[in-house]
């Protein structure tokens, strides 16, 4: 995608099952053109996507990604913003 958009894996099918929340943003990153960002927005149920989330991100990124945290959001879910580099 060649624009800065955003994706919400905090609803539904997200809330119980965090693999599914790792695989999305995974291609949601993938699909992220370079120099733009992806904005995702992650379910409370996992806690901060840090503990989570980010490593399996830069696991498989490296270095072709950078993470920024930016808030939790009045409904619960946490927002991360990812830049894809390369």
């Amino acid at each position: 995608m060649e624009k800065n958009w955003s994706i919400s894996l905090e609803h539904e099918e997200y809330v119980m099952d965090m693999e599914l929340v790792i695989k999305d943003a995974l291609e949601a990153v993938e699909m992220t053109g370079k120099g733009f960002y992806v904005t995702i927005v992650t379910p409370d149920s996992f806690g901060h996507p840090d503990d989570y989330l980010a490593e399996a991100l830069l696991e498989y990124f490296g270095g072709r990604i950078e993470l920024k945290f930016i808030d939790q959001c009045g409904c619960g879910g946490f927002v991360l913003r990812v830049w894809k580099n390369t």
